[in-house]
């Protein structure tokens, strides 16, 4: 596979191999992507606007390149569950990191590293510091059986008042 190829160039030049998982095409086939890696990292933006198929930079459009898409944050829990069992770790760059909500719901799915900006950094660890892990994969799980974005916001912070009582 290509995946196999890049890693081989990689690791003969003394470097370490990963990819970036940008469109649904890899999420999907990250089980063939990711035994040849020793890392990936899932572009949230690249991601949400090819699996919805609206260019993020249109306003008309904006609404289909949320990042709580639900179609996107399956295809992030089945390259954190591939990750899991080749023991590749995954990582998420992109708007959807800088979320502090959402960055418990994609640590619930799985994700084992955010990159946000630095200004995100602060709110994301103050909420990542108030759950468990265990409440992140139920706030994952409200997320991702929504119809919507906006249900599973509505949905995730509906478990999330949960836990406050």
């Amino acid at each position: 596979t290509e995946a196999k190829g890049f890693a081989g160039l990689c690791r003969e030049r003394g470097r370490t191999p990963g990819a970036m998982i940008e469109v649904p095409a890899a999420a999907l086939m990250a089980d063939t992507i990711m035994p040849h890696l020793d890392f990936v990292s899932i572009g949230t933006n690249d991601l949400t606007q090819y699996t919805m198929a609206a260019d993020r930079l249109s306003p008309q459009l904006a609404y289909l390149t949320d990042p709580w898409q639900p179609a996107v944050l399956r295809l992030i829990r089945h390259t954190c569950v591939v990750g899991r069992d080749n023991n590749v770790p995954v990582g998420v760059c992109g708007e959807a990191a800088a979320d502090p909500v959402l960055a418990c719901v994609l640590t619930g799915l799985g994700v084992n590293s955010l990159s946000a900006a630095s200004t995100a950094v602060a709110g994301v660890g103050a909420q990542l510091a108030e759950v468990t892990l265990e409440e992140c994969q139920k706030m994952a799980e409200a997320a991702i059986d929504a119809e919507g974005p906006t249900e599973a916001r509505a949905s995730v912070f509906k478990v999330m008042e949960q836990f406050k009582n």
